[in-house]
């Protein structure tokens, strides 16, 4: 079987490191806020090239404390709106609502999956006061319209790089492209922890302070609380292995990049519709590979009983999940297409030449 993704291989490459960091985790006895998330943070804002990095939770976290703290610092109210690609998971919308503010849902490009820069203006009310925008699939969304539209109309880019670490735009690396960005190293991410964790990138000071407040019961300084905070803090264990592994992150995205080239060049069916292959290819890190078929579940099957395991990045889209029937009666067709035909091959440095000649050969068979 050829997993979809083999967490106990890729994490295996670093072992011998990993458990030395564990063991002196342990026996400090010091296991929150400590030196591990201060190196691990200061390690993550120079990679980025931010001024700041927060470790926090999780990626969903990451995201709503960004919008709550635009919220405690003014900058925006419960009831404005925020744009947000209807092509996504639901976790970015999700960190908009929760925060009493209203996602507009803006349909994607077919060839990138990403949102389609040029329909945002139109969707630009009054009471808009930022752009989420998602870095799906690994691949970077921006532009110097989208720059231009956000300072034209006095708007926030939050970046969900969940999926993108380590991509890049003219030289500057996802999460340093926007006012601020949320992370996530959910276990399966291109850097992915040993559990949930997650973190926030930004070059503004007063905006990281709050966020850092929010993320701490709402204080800077012990029993003192100036927001209605919660509790979302990345702990040490976690924290010393993400800075293991974010010093091999380059690494291992080239190794994505090299099967995807493969996967691109090498796979000849006519029922398949490839991703587009970037021009620049550090604006795409490949945390998934997908692909497009109109008999898509008819080929999930057909790998499945080959011995290929495979996901489907996202079955439902968020406009027609039960969480928001308010927008079960929207039509986003460019979105519902994908969904209907996406299906997410194995990729990562897990997978060895026989594994992925065996892929491609497989796909070209049916």
């Amino acid at each position: 079987m050829i997993k979809f993704l083999d967490l106990q291989k890729i994490n295996l490459e670093y072992q011998e490191e990993i458990e030395a960091k564990l063991i002196d985790v342990f026996r400090s006895g010091w296991y929150l806020i400590g030196k591990e998330l201060s190196n691990f943070e200061q390690n993550l804002a120079n990679y980025i090239g931010t001024k700041h990095a927060v470790g926090v939770a999780n990626g969903l976290d990451a995201l709503r404390l960004i919008l709550r703290a635009y919220i405690e610092l003014g900058i925006m109210k419960v009831g404005d709106e925020i744009i947000v690609p209807s092509n996504t998971y639901i976790a970015s919308i999700l960190a908009v609502s929760d925060n009493g503010l209203i996602p507009v849902l803006i349909e994607p490009e077919m060839n990138t999956y990403n949102i389609d820069i040029s329909k945002i203006e139109e969707k630009i009310t009054p009471k808009t006061k930022g752009i989420l925008i998602v870095h799906l699939q690994g691949r970077i969304v921006f532009s110097d319209q989208l720059k231009q539209l956000a300072q034209k109309h006095h708007l926030k880019i939050i970046e969900d790089n969940a999926q993108a670490i380590g991509a890049e735009w003219n030289g500057i690396k996802s999460g340093n492209l926007g006012d601020a960005a949320g992370f996530s190293f959910y276990p399966g991410k291109n850097l992915g922890a040993l559990g949930d964790a997650g973190a926030i990138t930004s070059n503004d000071t007063e905006l990281v302070k709050a966020i850092r407040a929010l993320a701490n019961y709402g204080s800077n300084q012990k029993y003192v609380n100036i927001y209605k905070g919660l509790n979302s803090r990345l702990d040490e264990i976690q924290a010393a292995v993400l800075d293991i592994k974010l010093k091999y992150i380059d690494k291992e995205n080239a190794i994505r990049r090299k099967i995807a080239h493969r996967f691109i060049t090498e796979i000849k069916n006519s029922e398949i519709i490839l991703p587009e292959y970037p021009k620049n290819d550090k604006e795409h890190v490949w945390h998934v590979f997908v692909i497009r078929c109109s008999k898509r579940d008819e080929l999930q099957a057909y790998l499945t009983e080959k011995g290929i395991q495979t996901i489907i990045h996202y079955p439902i889209p968020p406009h027609k999940q039960e969480a928001y029937k308010e927008y079960n009666n929207l039509s986003f067709p460019i979105t519902e297409k994908m969904h209907q035909e996406v299906l997410s091959l194995p990729i990562s440095s897990a997978l060895d030449d026989e594994e992925i000649l065996a892929i491609i050969k497989t796909i070209n068979e049916f």
